[in-house]
């Protein structure tokens, strides 16, 4: 169980924050406090009340580890070009690239793996538009996120091992009917304190009765 005074909503809202490099490698999670956190995500819309979600937890440190190089190949291959130059790169761009390699050469080492998972009635993802399919997944995702942060531990909201999606699947034995929605590494924290991100002001991103109606 965790200690540390109760969030308000306000403050789970607006901290909860992508971690990659305050995550406690050494410390051991509690399975029952992600179970618990879990249970929570699982009260999240869901299209037609079909609950087709499927949850894996990884605590095992070999089945983590062979994630992990997965991931770490995805990572490398998608981001070659950036990690190359590097020092080029404005500090906000370099600081992100930094953070996430920093995860990626770590991920094997994180406590705790969430893979968040849709079971689909045949084998491919529908064409078109897919935000009706993802919105019966995603908002549990980040619902357990919410839930794990309030219970004192700490997640990262990742998706690169999906450019490799087939290849975690064969080592997880997931049928070919089980689609990835992202990767949600869970640790407690080396901090406890966490301030809201940067963010576009409201009235930069807001469109009121139309994309051109007033704001």
């Amino acid at each position: 169980m965790t200690t540390q005074s109760p969030l308000t909503c306000e403050e789970l809202l607006t901290t909860t924050r992508t971690v990659r490099r305050g995550l406690d490698l050494q410390r051991e999670v509690d399975p029952e406090l992600v179970k618990d956190s879990l249970r929570m995500a699982l009260q999240a819309p869901n299209g037609n009340n079909r609950q087709n979600w499927r949850w894996l937890v990884l605590t095992d440190p070999r089945v983590r580890a062979d994630v992990a190089d997965v991931y770490r190949a995805a990572f490398h291959a998608r981001n070659a070009s950036a990690l190359e130059r590097l020092d080029e790169a404005p500090e906000e761009t370099r600081r992100m690239i930094t953070g996430a390699k920093y995860l990626a050469d770590r991920l094997h080492r994180v406590p705790v793996l969430v893979i968040p998972c849709l079971q689909l009635a045949g084998e491919r993802l529908p064409e078109g538009n897919q935000a009706g399919l993802w919105a019966s997944l995603l908002p549990a995702a980040w619902s357990y996120a919410l839930a794990a942060r309030s219970r004192g531990l700490v997640t990262a909201w990742t998706t690169v091992h999906l450019d490799r999606e087939r290849d975690v699947a064969d080592l997880l034995g997931l049928p070919p009917t089980v689609r990835q929605g992202a990767l949600l590494p869970t640790a407690h924290p080396l901090r406890t304190t966490f301030r809201p991100g940067p963010r576009l002001p409201l009235d930069e991103v807001l469109h009121c009765n139309g994309w051109r109606g007033d704001s």
